[in-house]
């Protein structure tokens, strides 16, 4: 009988060492002063700075890149799907008004290739320097047999902390607020199952086809990274009261919104308050989208919906701008209705 070993069943461990000290460099950067322990450890240490905070509460998120990634897959190119992760995690605590203080991530795949991985790290790596927070630890699994071939999945974790009189819950937001909008960069990670089935199937497109609309190629628009806004948010810190903070995922601003308001109050949003990018204008006349049915899958150009004070809208648009974003008035809060939402 022929001699069986582990990587005639198809994992490599070699790879996997050879994996780790091409990343360990990329992780390295990331790390803050609070990190405790080296890659490569059985858990990572994180000594959180008692001292900055009277009541520390650790806020937690977790989340996935989804279908996105077969796009990357059909494009060949993996180094910004990381950077979607980070976002995707880092982003929604966030909203609660935490920093975030570190990340870890899940990488499975049928077969390691640690170049590919590399590249996918990179992008983990860099959505960590854009938020300010280490990533101090993974699980790289190699399942032959279990994923097609030359696909993965991605899954990430985030930690972040706030002090318990400064966490943003929307138990403040009032009559009256008003509704500042984040632009986003495209589609985030967000509505990749209708927008592949609009693109590839309805429309016929290849993934290096160039759209005149769009000015650039189907891969370079639906490999755009979703946008980190909190170094943006954070500069409302002591300026701003942000009484409420949603993130636009998944449900888009109609699914995400209602989700931080109180009973009794309704967010009006004000249609044509901010230009909605050419990606999502082609979506919908490729593929004979319902209007309803675009609002609540993608974000419609609005990434991140923060609910100040009237008073304060302007200056949170010009600090907001300050970070290279674009920010808009893009609605208000009224009391009473029946509806948590509506566009007005």
């Amino acid at each position: 009988m022929e001699e069986l070993t582990y990587k005639k069943a198809g994992v490599d461990i070699d790879e996997g060492d050879r994996f780790v000290s091409l990343i360990s460099p990329l992780v390295k950067k990331t790390f803050r002063p609070e990190v405790m322990t080296d890659i490569g450890s059985f858990g990572a240490l994180f000594k959180l700075d008692i001292g900055k905070y009277k009541e520390p509460v650790l806020v937690s998120g977790t989340d996935g890149v989804g279908t996105k990634l077969k796009v990357a897959f059909m494009a060949n190119k993996h180094d910004t799907v990381g950077i979607d992760l980070v976002a995707m995690c880092v982003n929604d605590i966030l909203t609660l008004g935490a920093e975030p203080l570190f990340f870890l991530d899940y990488f499975a795949t049928g077969k390691l290739d640690a170049e590919k991985a590399r590249d996918m790290v990179k992008g983990i790596a860099e959505g960590c320097r854009e938020s300010g927070c280490s990533l101090i630890g993974g699980e790289t699994a190699e399942m032959p047999g279990f994923y097609r071939k030359d696909e993965y999945d991605l899954a990430g974790f985030a930690v972040g902390v706030v002090d318990k009189p400064d966490i943003v819950d929307g138990s403040k937001i009032e009559a009256g607020d008003a509704l500042i909008g984040i632009a986003s960069s495209g589609l985030h990670s967000n509505g990749y199952s209708l927008a592949r089935k609009v693109f590839f199937d309805a429309a016929g497109f290849s993934i290096d086809k160039r759209i005149d609309a769009l000015g650039m190629t189907v891969a370079e628009e639906l490999l755009k990274p979703t946008r980190i806004y909190v170094k943006a948010v954070q500069s409302l810190k002591g300026r701003v009261e942000a009484r409420g903070m949603a993130h636009i995922t998944g449900g888009g601003i109609t699914g995400n919104v209602p989700r931080i308001l109180r009973n009794g109050l309704t967010a009006c949003i004000k249609e044509g308050s901010w230009p909605v990018p050419p990606v999502f204008r082609l979506i919908r006349e490729l593929g004979n989208v319902p209007d309803a049915d675009m609002k609540k899958t993608f974000n419609m150009g609005i990434g991140y919906v923060i609910v100040v004070p009237t008073k304060d809208s302007e200056l949170s648009v010009s600090l907001i701008k300050q970070y290279g974003f674009d920010a808009y008035h893009i609605g208000f809060i009224q009391k009473g209705g029946k509806e948590a939402l509506r566009y007005v």
